[in-house]
C-alpha cells in the first residue's frame, strides 16, 4: 500500500514538472508569435505610409503639372 502512494506520488511529481515545462515552452512560443505578429504590423504601417506618402506626392506632382499646362493653355490663348 505504501509502495502504490510512493509510486503514485513519484508519477504526479514527474507530470507535475512535465506540466511546468510545457507551459514554459507554450509562454516561449506565444511571445515569438506575438513578436512577429508586431513586427508583420509595423512593416504593414510602414507600407500604408509610403503608400500614402507617394500618393501625396503623385497629387501634388500633377497639381503642378495641371498648373503649367493652365498656365501654357493661356499663355498660347487657346480656349
Amino acid at each position: 500500500m505504501m509502495d502504490d502512494l510512493n509510486t503514485k506520488i513519484i508519477e504526479t511529481h514527474r507530470d507535475v514538472r512535465w506540466l511546468c515545462r510545457t507551459l514554459e515552452e507554450m509562454k516561449e512560443t506565444d511571445a515569438d508569435f506575438e513578436a512577429r505578429l508586431r513586427d508583420l504590423e509595423g512593416w504593414q504601417a510602414e507600407k500604408a505610409g509610403a503608400e500614402k506618402r507617394t500618393g501625396g506626392i503623385v497629387a501634388g506632382v500633377s497639381g503642378v503639372v495641371g498648373a503649367l499646362v493652365a498656365w501654357l493653355v493661356q499663355w498660347l490663348g487657346v480656349g
